[in-house]
């Protein structure tokens, strides 16, 4: 297994799969979001993606307070916060920018109202300060919230979930069951409130935070009773994949994601417990290998993200535009791999760019353990 102060191959690489599929499943006309998990499961990436963003969270806050101090692990997750409330902003500029062009483009489609930009023409100063105060939130950007709040409180869940890991999931399965009561305190302009509910969501944040510092262990692994939980999940992925295929005929209603329905959870668990499985035996750390690329987009997760939300959304335009008949699908594939293509391209920029910046900083010398406790006293 990864050491504690080391980053998971896996986990970057998963990062990195969720980044790219997350990007395509937002273009309406593509060929490979009809194959990605919402098509055969009652979850999607989002469920991947923020507990992927617990586990990392996690990793990195453990790593921090093991080699600098719990103070430095606190002032990063609060500088952590603040960027992605940063990020959040120009997310919605950029939508904001996308529903302009729309409009330019006199393109009919019900994205336009999602991107706020009839909203802003009627009232500019309104909307400017909605936005800023988390009211309004322009399409895509609104996932964003939701984790500045959840890295806010990274340096009172992880410590609590190494030592009461039992108080963490129940206290999590607590908030989850009344979120709908709770996310009536969130400021919102809108009737249904925030897209992705953020006392809901918590739970698949403190689930990926649980499985880092309370890891499985390989005994576990081995044993029986994994044996017959793996037969059992594939038996329960199967039925819903059938379900999802054969049976639904429409898609669930929205409030299922925002607030986390039980049917996603239980649907991501059984995906999640089979893809550990596959990661004990190995086998995802020998594909990470293979595909550094995607490895690398998972590295630049942020930055990756905002890209992919914008890249998504022109890409999506111009399909809306295009009209090839019965040969569509070459321009949805071309979208496709023009997604996947920029996302590579623009993650190995900014792993460069870092790097570059990390060359020019003077080295730090590492600060011995008791200094730093000292310093927390």
């Amino acid at each position: 297994m990864n050491s504690p102060n080391r980053r998971s191959l896996e986990v970057d690489f998963f990062r990195g799969v969720v980044l790219l599929v997350i990007a395509v499943d937002h273009i309406s006309g593509s060929v490979l979001s009809r194959f990605t998990l919402h098509s055969y499961a009652f979850c999607d990436s989002a469920e991947v993606f923020v507990f992927l963003g617990g586990y990392a969270s996690a990793a990195a806050y453990t790593t921090l307070e093991a080699n600098r101090s719990h103070a430095a692990a606190c002032r990063r997750f609060l500088k952590r916060s603040w960027e992605i409330y940063r990020a959040y902003l120009f997310t919605a500029v950029m939508m904001l920018l996308g529903g302009a062009l729309l409009m330019w483009l006199r393109i009919d489609t019900p994205m336009l109202q999602v991107t706020e930009w009839p909203s802003f023409l009627a009232r500019p100063i309104g909307l400017t300060f909605d936005i800023a105060t988390l009211r309004h939130q322009p399409y895509l950007s609104a996932v964003l919230p939701m984790y500045a709040m959840f890295a806010l409180a990274v340096p009172f869940a992880v410590p609590l979930a190494e030592r009461k890991p039992v108080v963490v999931l129940f206290g999590s399965l607590g908030i989850w069951l009344f979120a709908s009561q709770l996310a009536q305190w969130l400021p919102s302009a809108y009737a249904e409130g925030w897209s992705f509910n953020p006392f809901a969501w918590q739970l698949m944040f403190a689930l990926g935070m649980l499985a880092r510092v309370q890891p499985i262990s390989a005994e576990f692994h081995n044993s029986k009773t994994a044996r017959w939980l793996t037969r059992g999940a594939i038996v329960v992925f199967l039925t819903f994949a059938f379900a999802k295929l054969f049976l639904e005929t429409q898609a669930p209603p929205g409030y299922m994601k925002q607030n986390l329905a039980s049917l996603r959870i239980v649907s991501f668990v059984v995906i999640a417990w089979l893809f550990a499985q596959a990661v004990h035996a190995g086998w995802i750390r020998e594909l990470a290998k293979s595909l550094p690329s995607v490895v690398n987009i998972g590295k630049q997760g942020l930055v990756c993200f905002i890209a992919g939300a914008c890249i998504s959304l022109v890409i999506d335009t111009t399909l809306r535009v295009v009209s090839l008949g019965h040969y569509q699908w070459i321009a949805g594939l071309t979208g496709d791999a023009i997604a996947i293509g920029g996302l590579i391209l623009l993650a190995a920029f900014w792993r460069d760019r870092k790097e570059a910046q990390r060359a020019r900083l003077p080295k730090r010398p590492p600060v011995p353990v008791h200094a730093a406790n000292r310093r927390d006293r």
